[in-house]
């Protein structure tokens, strides 16, 4: 069966929704209903002790490690590498050079430098997923030369900034996944979309046989319309839709 991953938070706060998961200990209780619930990835944004997001090895460390305690079987635990975070390449790098319990982190082929971090990823031992944002994103990757080293490809769509993909998504995903068989890619894929495009590409996902996500990160609706609770509300609907 394809995994099914929660994003609890991404980089938003209680404005979003009353019960996004913000502390430690709040993304922790999260994670365990969302376990509960069916998911068996996690996609984290760390924060510290502000709520801020961090790349942080210390708290990165420790967030992955607790993540673990509350999983059902095994967790794959992806994290993020967004250049917003830690702007300093350098520094990003450095801090990404000692994080532990992270099986896989995003790169964005939108930001500059991602080569250098996938690079030091495969250097530590950390999967390479592909944050791909658009079609027109796949040239960069191919040029970078590292497709045949990605652990999985995150297609990641979007009717909203920064590329405004015009609709339906089913058919941005069909481009997408078209060029990649061209170029070859046999990785995993996985695919989502945000707001209003999350529940057509849960159900594309499913269709194509890619993991795909849920989670405050992407929408707060259910598929109905209707807000959900918890982020373990999007999981039990993500599930009933397998």
């Amino acid at each position: 069966m394809t995994m099914l991953q929660v994003t609890p938070n991404g980089p938003w706060g209680k404005d979003v929704h009353p019960t996004m998961p913000v502390t430690l200990d709040e993304v922790v209780a999260d994670l365990t209903e969302c376990f509960a619930a069916g998911a068996d990835g996690v996609h984290l944004h760390v924060r510290d002790e502000s709520g801020a997001e961090t790349l942080d090895p210390a708290v990165v460390n420790e967030t992955c490690r607790r993540a673990r305690e509350v999983a059902y079987g095994e967790l794959e635990v992806g994290l993020t590498t967004g250049a917003w975070i830690v702007p300093d390449l350098a520094d990003r790098i450095a801090m990404i050079r000692e994080w532990e319990g992270v099986d896989v982190a995003t790169v964005n082929l939108s930001e500059d430098g991602f080569e250098q971090v996938m690079r030091a990823m495969l250097d530590v031992g950390i999967g390479i997923d592909v944050g791909l944002w658009a079609p027109q994103e796949v040239p960069a990757l191919l040029a970078s030369g590292l497709l045949p080293h990605a652990a999985r490809i995150s297609i990641e769509l979007d009717p909203g900034e920064p590329y405004f993909l015009p609709g339906p998504p089913e058919a941005t995903a069909d481009e997408v996944n078209r060029l990649l068989d061209e170029a070859g890619a046999t990785c995993p894929r996985l695919t989502h979309g945000m707001n209003d495009w999350t529940w057509p590409l849960v159900r594309d996902a499913f269709r194509r046989g890619h993991a795909t996500r849920v989670g405050f990160e992407d929408s707060i609706l259910l598929p109905d319309g209707t807000p959900a609770t918890s982020n373990a509300d999007l999981v039990r609907a993500a599930v009933a839709l397998r």
